[in-house]
């Protein structure tokens, strides 16, 4: 077992909070805003709905929120970090990404509370952070001529363009509308994720696990993001032609899918999973690698068509599983695991867990398991949400108390007043 520290930090305990530090760097804010949001939103979906009335109610909200309101600000907070070790210069801090920050939250108070009006602001705020994300992204890859991530703030893009199809297809009430636009930034998110995990999980573990040897498949991962932005477009294609359009395009998205869940699971199987079964902080990167693979091939049979219905009854014919298997079982298992280690990293912290991360870990995994098995309708369903939504409160209640304290404050090995340093926890060819 992967050694569990009681971690002293005497020299941050003797550090004040310093608004400097805590926006030095972009996962700093958003790791807070991301995982305390994560906590309110399913407690208030679960324990409050009557509350989630407004121009985006219920089921609405919460696919937004958990969404582009947790999973996608938790990868701007990670790349706005990420670019700065893969440039050498540093998107956003201080004021500017305060002010990022302040769009964030006026979006999700406008969607939570703000009626007609306040939707309308709120859609003008998340437009625009997303729009500022990107372009930070894309100023630093061009200055620092960092070429094979060009890609990134066009997705960043991509996403926020999906967020606002979104938005509108809620306003005009069409279900399966808004759910083929859910999808859209649902893929959208798995590009990155797919593209961030491939770089630093075997780095991971070669630095983790003593003597391993793993080898980073560049060239499926081409072959990856390549099927993986044809399902994409694939998907947007389906959005713009008429529901009489080309049959292939369906079977394309299909196909692109299953092809880029099967490559996920190789890669998996490549990376020795049983070397990192003793490290709690490689094997939750894993499992949830592996749930965005199994999400992505139970989406590719929904989408083809091919499959009798009755064969698809029950768990596959619905379309919230290929959802929660990728987005909660996938996203939020390696979220769980990225918040810990990046953050450790980042911080210059021991990367080793206390028991408080470890147990957020194992919470995350009951969450999704309670969520998925409720998802199987039975008189026990209403009882599984209820603990998957427990397990989900602790686990992010238990990451920001342990870590709120560290990411308000300067790192140990650096004054409050220095500049913010480059971020050593990233391979070298993510550059």
């Amino acid at each position: 077992m992967s050694r569990l520290l009681n971690i002293e930090e005497p020299a941050a305990a003797a550090q004040r909070p310093s608004m400097t530090a805590f926006l030095a760097l972009g996962f700093r804010p958003l790791y807070i805003a991301g995982a305390a949001w994560a906590l309110i939103s399913i407690a208030l979906w679960i324990f409050a709905p009557q509350t989630l009335d407004g121009p985006l109610p219920h089921v609405y909200w919460h696919a937004h929120e958990m969404l582009w309101g947790f999973i996608i600000t938790i990868a701007v907070g990670f790349l706005l970090t990420a670019s700065a070790t893969w440039t050498g210069f540093n998107p956003l801090a201080g004021r500017p990404l305060g002010a990022l920050c302040l769009l964030w939250l006026i979006a999700r108070i406008g969607f939570l509370a703000g009626g007609l009006t306040g939707f309308w602001i709120a859609t003008a705020a998340e437009v625009l952070f997303f729009v500022a994300a990107a372009a930070s992204l894309m100023r630093v890859m061009v200055k620092g001529r960092s070429r094979r991530n060009y890609g990134l703030p066009v997705l960043m893009l991509a996403l926020g363009a999906a967020d606002l199809l979104y938005l509108l297809a809620a306003l005009e009430g069409n279900y399966a509308t808004l759910m083929q636009r859910f999808d859209l930034g649902l893929i959208g998110m798995a590009v990155i994720a797919l593209l961030i995990a491939r770089r630093v999980i075997p780095f991971f573990s070669m630095r983790m696990v003593q003597g391993l040897q793993i080898p980073m498949l560049t060239r499926s991962g081409q072959v990856q993001m390549v099927f993986s932005a044809l399902a994409l477009a694939s998907g947007v294609l389906l959005q713009i032609v008429p529901a009489t359009g080309p049959a292939f395009l369906p079977l394309l998205m299909a196909f692109s899918l299953a092809l880029t869940g099967l490559i996920s699971l190789g890669q998996l199987l490549a990376w020795r999973p049983l070397a990192v079964l003793r490290k709690p902080m490689l094997w939750i990167l894993y499992l949830g690698y592996a749930f965005i693979g199994i999400g992505l091939l139970v989406a590719a049979v929904q989408v083809s068509g091919l499959l009798d219905p009755a064969l698809l009854r029950g768990l596959l014919a619905r379309s919230a599983t290929h959802v929660h298997l990728i987005g909660m079982a996938g996203f939020c298992i390696l979220i769980i695991g990225m918040l810990t280690r990046t953050a450790l990293g980042h911080l210059g912290r021991p990367l080793a867990l206390d028991g408080s991360m470890l147990a957020s870990y194992w919470l995350m995994v009951a969450a999704v398991v309670f969520r998925l098995a409720a998802l199987w309708p039975s008189a026990a369903s209403q009882h599984l949400l209820h603990l998957a939504a427990a397990a989900w409160i602790l686990c992010m209640g238990l990451y920001l108390w342990r870590f709120v304290p560290m990411l308000i404050r300067p790192r140990p090995d650096k004054p409050a007043t220095a500049a913010p340093p480059r971020a050593a926890t990233q391979p070298a060819q993510a550059r």
